[in-house]
Order: C-alpha cells, then structure tokens, then sequence
C-alpha cells in the first residue's frame, strides 16, 4: 500500500474508533431513537457499515474491469471537494440513496456484533488498498450517487467524511437521549 493511501486508512479508522466509542458510551440507549422517523445511534452505525460494504464491493467490481477505468479529471475533482465541504457542514443534512436504505436491516445486532461485521469490511478494503495498482490511482475506481466518479484518494476521502458526517449525528442523538 503507497502511502498516501496507508495514511487516509489510518485516519478512517480513527475516525471509526472515535465513532463506535461514542455509541459504547451510550450503553443501552445507543438503541433509542430521539424522536420519530430519526435514527438511533446503532443504526448509524448499521448504516455506516452498509456503506462501507457496498464502497468495498464496488470497487472489487471495477478492479476486475481495470482496463476500462475512465480516468477521473477535474470534473471529478471539483464535485468530490464540494461533497466535502457539504458533509463537512454542521446544518446539511443528507437522505440516504433508496437502495442503501432498502440494504440495511430493521432488526439489528448488538453493537458488539456490528463492531466485529465493521473491522471484517474494513479489513477486507485493508486488503483491496494493499493489493491497489499503482497505475489506476487516478482511474475513476467508485461512482458516488451524488458526486459521481471519484478515485481511490477521493472515494477514502469521502469515507472519512462520511464518518465524521454521522459522528455529528451521533453526538445529536446522544445530547436528545440523555
């Protein structure tokens, strides 16, 4: 794994660490939701981990058809800054695409469980990064619902973000809960 992307992974696990500690603290209210139609703090992080499993499924998709990765240009560029600056915002709130709902269960496992799924999917694109060629470190490798076509860089970028999107989330429903 070069660098660059060895240091976005280590930030994103961080950010994943800070973010499930934050749920553990919650103990048996990270299962309430503060109020009707919002999430409780479990469910984003089942929402979270969807994500990260349908991000990782992608782009093990794609490398397989490496040959014909576009490259990402500065269409590319200019749309992934502006989703982090948007998920970055303390006010913006996002509704998440129709099939990540439609993927993510109703009943969930104990936090321990989803804690145990999350580090298996993050290994697994531990695994992808080792093994990422060189050469398609500019190739359009993930298409965003939003954004659209994002490299490897900016498809970490925007995980990262992601995160800590959801970690204002959680801090949200942690203040309404207690």
């Amino acid at each position: 794994m070069n660098h660059r992307l060895h240091l976005r992974l280590e930030q994103l696990e961080l950010a994943t660490t800070h973010l499930l500690d934050s749920v553990t603290a919650l103990g048996p209210k990270a299962n309430q939701s503060p109020g009707p139609g919002q999430w409780s703090a479990a469910q984003v992080v089942q929402h979270l981990i969807v994500a990260e499993t349908g991000i990782g499924q992608y782009m093990e998709k794609k490398l397989l058809q490496s040959d014909s990765l576009a490259k990402a240009g500065l269409g590319s560029f200019l749309k992934s800054r502006l989703l982090r600056v948007l998920l970055r915002l303390p006010f913006t709130r996002f509704k998440a695409p129709g099939y990540l709902a439609k993927a993510t269960p109703t009943e969930l496992p104990p936090l321990p469980e989803m804690q145990a799924e999350w580090a298996a999917v993050r290994r697994r694109l531990e695994r992808l990064l080792n093994e990422f060629p060189g050469n398609l470190l500019n190739r359009a490798i993930f298409k965003h619902p939003r954004s659209g076509i994002l490299t490897i860089y900016q498809t970490l970028d925007f995980m990262l973000d992601h995160i800590l999107h959801h970690q204002k989330q959680v801090e949200r429903i942690t203040r309404a809960v207690k």
